[in-house]
């Protein structure tokens, strides 16, 4: 049941990014060619995986998100705003699909669990 409610949560959050990147001036192709792009955190783990959950829990953290849209609303720079948006929707769209920020033992243990194991 709280996995059900921790996957409509985050669901939740990406329908409300994807609605506020909409508020912006840039067309949608920007969303959708730069969504992934946090995915680049997921080099770290060619050095090993204490520097992999380092790297893929920075380019997947909420919070950081959060700071650079505010940043953005700060310096009233569109840039910050879309790329906060685009930053707090792709983190949004990873834990609703169970993959949580990474613990330094590995990739598949995150603070939602071990992916790939049926709860």
């Amino acid at each position: 049941m709280m996995k059900k409610t921790i996957q409509l949560e985050e669901i939740a959050m990406l329908g409300l990014g994807i609605y506020v990147f909409g508020l912006l001036s840039y067309p949608w192709w920007i969303f959708l060619v730069f969504f992934f792009i946090p995915d680049i955190g997921m080099i770290g783990y060619l050095i090993n995986t204490k520097f992999g959950a380092l790297c893929y829990n920075i380019f997947h953290h909420k919070g950081l998100a959060i700071l650079i849209y505010l940043s953005g609303v700060y310096l009233k720079s569109e840039l910050f705003l879309a790329s906060g948006t685009v930053l707090f929707s792709h983190a949004a769209f990873d834990r609703a699909l169970g993959y949580g920020l990474k613990y330094k033992k590995g990739f598949k243990f995150t603070h939602l669990g071990i992916i790939g194991k049926k709860n």
